[in-house]
């Protein structure tokens, strides 16, 4: 089988401050027909049995029943008796990596929301599935977060950090503005809040931010300060992975310092759960409209029913020779480890009744009315497109009924991140994502991984794995950053004293002021590069790479090729790159060598081999 779209790149789409167009595409010369089938429309009502479906381009232009609409002779007809129509699922919390797309795809996933990892390639990336240009799921994003974490790679700790990447955490209400404000203008479709310890007034900041231009606002309340019910009266579109949830039903809360992520377990958290706080609670998460994303898997490993089953299909999956051609080993691992990581003996026995309190819980909150919406937190910890059905299945082992469940992964996705109006459902005037499968998943939700067809934006997909796929901006989800090493960096600009060192004359190692020539070289590194973003076609242009340790016999390299510079110091190189090397669109290496041999000061093994940290030049499809 194959996977292979030719769609069109039209519609106009800007680097940052424009929104693009929604569709993948705005140009569709045939007619396609789904004739027959059951049609279950994600609005949650009784199914619609022979059911024709017209799809005109890339929208839906008439749902209806069998005998009861004309359409072109030439058009394309796919007879679906017997089989289920539903419209294309959401992964609705995704940490994004460009190898995810076949996986998702094939498991009927057509929309992604990607909860703010990937930076200034998010929008590009986005951008270019939208138009076509990248075979992928819809991919929605956050760009990145505003977070309080300790460590990893959402500290912002060396000033050199690009606006976007990595996540940081404000530092005053004003600049909490200014960063919501940032995303807005870089094309973010909803702001996300990660974890609960910024001071209140920063997240009232925030969400004022967001309201003048109707963009959602997701957050992680897990506390000490943010709560599931000052997120829900701030009006929170959602709390990802249910956050906060435990704490705030816990008979003694105080057993957990406030709240945290350091200091969580949520089983833990839920094993003594107050029914009383728990109703009250899904009373205020109701009328406020606030989803909830539980994502079962990563919350709560190896207690569902059905682990084993869970393990054996995703190591099946990754038995794929085409899928292993490109897929990171890495990430494989990762995953089928994550199956590995669960509680025994005593421990396990304690916080079962916790897990049976949490799906209880969830339970409760839909019977209320509340919107439950499907991820298994896709990241490169778990399995693409599958994982989103083992949720589900969690969540039918919940109580849920099948119905809830599909709604909960195509309408509620769609109305979380205001995009109803042009996906969720199979209805006249939407973007054309259906998914079709062989068997009724209102019978059995296992049903739904049964998938036969995909269409995603009128067009339809042959699904497959193949060893070429490849994404041109090469997002990786867990950090995509526009200058690699910058702790690094940091750490060598702090032995090397401010920069590349000469010799006084006298025996006296000193930062050298002009761009020197020394026998033995230091080694080089890079802070900044700017712009890091252009449009595919510019005409040739000057990259500013600063950074420090360049001398006059420095080269440097752009996508593994030397181009030509002006050294205007030890710490700045003006970069020329020809019009030629700005036709393609992608996210290109730029590194910085020095010649040999390497001054002995830095050939340690610690701080490279004369050749500089990676920078990144982004260059943005052109969309005419």
């Amino acid at each position: 089988m194959k996977l292979i779209l030719n769609w069109p790149a039209v519609g106009l789409v800007a680097v940052f401050g424009f929104f693009p167009a929604i569709g993948l595409g705005q140009a569709h010369p045939t007619t396609v027909v789904i004739e027959g089938g059951t049609l279950i429309d994600g609005n949650g009502g009784a199914p619609i049995r022979d059911s024709l479906i017209v799809i005109q381009g890339n929208k839906i232009a008439n749902v209806s029943r069998k005998g009861q609409a004309t359409y072109p002779a030439n058009a394309r007809v796919i007879k679906a008796d017997g089989q289920f129509i539903l419209p294309g699922l959401w992964d609705s919390q995704v940490s994004n990596s460009w190898h995810f797309g076949e996986a998702q795809l094939n498991h009927g996933v057509t929309s992604t929301i990607d909860v703010g990892t990937d930076g200034e390639t998010s929008v590009p990336y986005r951008d270019a599935v939208m138009h076509g240009k990248i075979i992928a799921p819809r991919g929605f994003t956050g760009i990145s977060r505003l977070a309080v974490a300790p460590g990893g790679v959402w500290a912002a700790s060396t000033g050199f950090e690009s606006p976007l990447t990595p996540s940081r955490a404000p530092r005053s209400v004003e600049e909490t503005r200014q960063m919501v404000r940032t995303r807005i203008a870089a094309g973010a479709d909803y702001i996300i809040f990660y974890d609960g310890a910024l001071p209140l007034d920063y997240y009232r900041a925030g969400f004022e931010e967001a309201r003048k231009t109707g963009t959602p606002v997701f957050t992680r309340a897990y506390g000490p300060n943010l709560l599931p019910k000052d997120a829900a009266l701030l009006g929170s579109a959602n709390l990802p992975h249910s956050a906060g949830i435990g704490i705030a039903v816990a008979k003694d809360p105080s057993k957990w310092n406030g709240g945290g992520r350091d200091d969580r377990n949520e089983l833990d958290r839920y094993v003594e759960m107050d029914d009383a706080k728990a109703k009250e609670l899904i009373q205020i998460l109701v009328e406020h409209n606030v989803s909830l994303v539980p994502t079962f898997m990563i919350n709560f490993p190896g207690y569902p029913k059905d682990w084993a089953q869970f393990e054996s299909e995703s190591r099946k999956l990754f038995s794929d020779p085409n899928l292993r051609a490109y897929y990171p080993a890495s990430s494989i691992q990762s995953a089928l480890a994550s199956f590995t990581r669960v509680d025994k003996g005593a421990l396990r026995d304690r916080r079962m009744r916790g897990y049976q309190n949490a799906m209880r819980f969830h339970k409760m909150f839909v019977d209320a009315g509340g919107h439950l919406v499907v991820s298994g937190n896709t990241n490169d910890n778990w399995v693409p497109g599958l994982d989103l059905h083992h949720e589900m299945q969690i969540m039918a082992e919940a109580g849920l009924s099948p119905m809830q469940i599909i709604v909960g992964t195509t309408k509620w996705a769609a109305e979380m991140i205001k995009k109803q109006n042009v996906l969720g459902t199979v209805e006249t005037g939407k973007l054309a994502d259906i998914v079709i499968v062989t068997a009724d998943p209102l019978q059995d939700i296992r049903n739904l991984d049964k998938v036969d067809t995909v269409i995603l934006d009128g067009k339809v997909l042959e699904l497959g794995y193949h060893p070429w796929y490849s994404s041109p901006f090469s997002n990786v989800g867990s950090y995509s950053p526009t200058v690699e090493g910058l702790p690094w960096v940091s750490a060598l600009k702090g032995i090397s004293r401010g920069g590349v060192q000469a010799d006084d004359g006298e025996g006296r190692r000193v930062v050298a002021r002009t761009l020197p020539d020394p026998i033995n070289s230091p080694q080089p590194a890079i802070e900044t590069i700017e712009p890091y973003i252009v449009t595919q076609g510019s005409p040739t242009l000057t990259i500013a790479v600063k950074g420090f340790n360049f001398v006059r016999r420095s080269t440097v390299y752009f996508d593994g090729h030397p181009v030509p510079f002006k050294a205007v110091n030890a710490a700045q190189l003006e970069i020329t790159l020809d019009a030629n090397l700005l036709q393609t669109a992608g996210r290109f290496d730029l590194v910085v060598k020095n010649p040999e041999p390497l001054d002995p000061f830095f050939r340690n093994g610690v701080w490279g081999n004369g050749t500089s940290n990676q920078a990144h030049l982004i260059i943005n499809y052109k969309y005419e």
